[in-house]
């Protein structure tokens, strides 16, 4: 016979209220300037976010991450913060801000925050002061100012590159240099000065007392520099350049930060979380970062990056939760966020070509692979996290012309591939009308054609569409005790290439090559990526690249 998708899901229930939600939440990431747009200025922002609140409801998610919203030159999307405690003007204001809490605490959806810590905007006031003030300053102090070296200090003060390409020092006007591991206009803060951690401390009240839920930590892994800011060697930072494996980073100075952190949390009620973006050289690594003491989760960037392949997503999985099991955390999965090439491409293209792509790949094969990456993900235990327009099987927009494109690191030599702008095209919510219904007023990057035809309305009520499988997928999750949280799986024998696991009164099934293949069936269907799969006489014909959930 042949089984069809489950039901679409209902409004979710009350499980983002429940102790240690944290630990097996699904976390909606919105980029604000993508997501929806109120005023009809081109550029998303919280009045519009607000406005599309229950579509996330519906989806069956359990918290936000909304991205950087803050006062901002917008150098780097909003990741260079001028002021931590004002909206920048383009997103709202602090009135906006109090009224989308309000509103997603209502539809049961927790609101976590996107906190900035490593580097500030130039335009910082503390950051304007120290330039003004010249040599000596003790607002210098707050930064990583240096004489040069070199004759007549021409030279910058070590050999360390930017993320984003070139040389991470810039020379100012009296002959100082400054540190800046991404953009220039991002200078780092130094996290040795007490100042520094007494002010964050503080941007961590304002807004725990506007009542988030919690802050997603950027460059988590940056704050603390190696002692004496040591030279590297230019082979060696060509070869970790973007590894993270640098004297710059994952520093075990950041732990201490994190723990007074989690000690401001628990002066809160209602379970806030600290959420570590940490790109670690290993799994054990980004463990250290979710000790009881410190952070509550930390992004699985390793299980991102690997291949669909069942071999390499089995030893990831059981690295991943292995490691998590000693500091009892929750393993974090994600698949796609704003800096990476959404998985729908991602998955189309060849293994090895990294996380940021130029090239679309074969569509239809992306999308099916990624549907049933996605239902890999939802059955493992832990949280898992969902980036904006992924519930649509948005592909990455390839073919952004050079002039449009606003990636930083675009415009930069020897750093990031610099083409995160693809994943950021801001997402269709209608077939028709200006900028398919993301505003009134266009949208700040170009729309594809046809994007209409994956929106939210087109997809809505299909049984076979992308955002119908997501919906599906999360009240399903909901449903069965088994999914969620844990701490591991039973394996089950499979053929190469095929990946099989059971979880309390289910079990997930996956084929990561393009052939059909026959196997037992483990229990009854719940949800197929496929349009269908074939049961009978107790076996599964298992189409390729497809995954199954089963009650068991």
């Amino acid at each position: 016979m042949t089984q069809h998708l489950a039901a679409p899901a209902a409004a979710p229930d009350t499980t983002a209220q429940r102790s240690d939600w944290w630990r097996h939440a699904v976390i909606y990431q919105v980029y604000p300037r993508s997501f929806a747009d109120g005023d009809g200025d081109g550029m998303g922002d919280l009045a519009g976010i607000r406005s599309r609140l229950p579509h996330l409801r519906d989806l069956g998610v359990d918290a936000v991450w909304l991205s950087p919203f803050y006062a901002s030159p917008q150098a780097d999307g909003g990741y260079d913060v001028a002021d931590y405690r004002t909206i920048d003007p383009m997103f709202g204001d602090l009135l906006d801000a109090d009224a989308l809490l309000r509103d997603a605490h209502d539809l049961g959806l927790r609101v976590i925050v996107d906190l900035v810590p490593n580097h500030s905007s130039d335009r910082h006031e503390w950051f304007k002061r120290a330039l003004a003030e010249g040599p000596g300053s003790p607002l210098r102090e707050r930064y990583h100012f240096r004489p040069g070296k070199g004759v007549s200090g021409e030279l910058p003060p070590n050999d360390w590159e930017s993320i984003f390409g070139g040389p991470a020092w810039t020379r100012v006007e009296d002959g100082e240099w400054y540190l800046h591991l991404f953009a220039p206009e991002q200078p780092d803060f130094n996290w040795e000065h007490p100042a520094v951690r007494d002010e964050f401390r503080s941007i961590l009240r304002f807004w725990l007392d506007m009542g988030v839920d919690g802050f997603r930590v950027d460059v988590a892994h940056g704050l603390v520099k190696a002692d004496g800011l040591p030279d590297i060697g230019r082979a060696d930072q060509l070869k970790l350049l973007g590894n993270d494996s640098m004297p710059f980073f994952d520093q075990d100075g950041v732990h201490e930060i994190y723990r007074s952190w989690r000690q401001v949390l628990a002066e809160y009620a209602g379970d806030r979380v600290l959420v570590a973006e940490a790109w670690t050289p290993t799994v054990e690594r980004t463990a250290l970062y979710v000790r009881p003491d410190e952070m509550h989760q930390a992004f699985n960037f390793q299980y991102l990056g690997t291949s669909w392949d069942a071999a390499e997503l089995r030893a990831v999985i059981d690295g991943s939760l292995a490691a998590m099991r000693p500091v009892g955390a929750p393993t974090t999965w994600v698949l796609s966020n704003h800096d990476v090439t959404r998985h729908a491409t991602r998955l189309a293209n060849p293994p090895g070509g990294g996380t940021q792509l130029r090239t679309p790949g074969d569509r239809a094969l992306g999308l099916r692979r990624a549907r049933a990456a996605t239902l890999l993900m939802l059955a493992l235990p832990g949280s898992a996290y969902l980036y904006q327009g992924e519930e649509l099987g948005l592909p990455d927009v390839t073919d952004l012309p050079d002039e449009v494109r606003q990636d930083p690191s675009f415009h930069r030599a020897d750093g990031q591939d610099g083409f995160r702008d693809g994943c950021r095209v801001p997402i269709p919510w209608t077939v028709e009308g200006s900028s398919y219904g993301f505003g009134a007023g266009g949208s700040w990057l170009p729309q594809p054609d046809g994007w209409g035809e994956l929106s939210v309305e087109a997809q809505t009520g299909d049984p076979d569409s992308t955002l119908e499988l997501y919906r599906s997928a999360l009240a399903v999750r909901r449903a069965q005790p088994g999914l969620g949280a844990g701490e591991s799986v039973d394996w089950l024998d499979t053929p190469d290439g095929v990946l099989a696991f059971a979880r309390p009164g289910f079990a997930c099934t996956v084929n990561t090559t393009s052939e059909a293949v026959r196997l037992p069936a483990p229990g009854q269907v719940l949800l197929s990526s496929a349009e269908s799969v074939d049961v009978a006489g107790g076996e599964v014909l298992l189409p390729g690249d497809t995954a199954v959930w089963w009650a068991v």
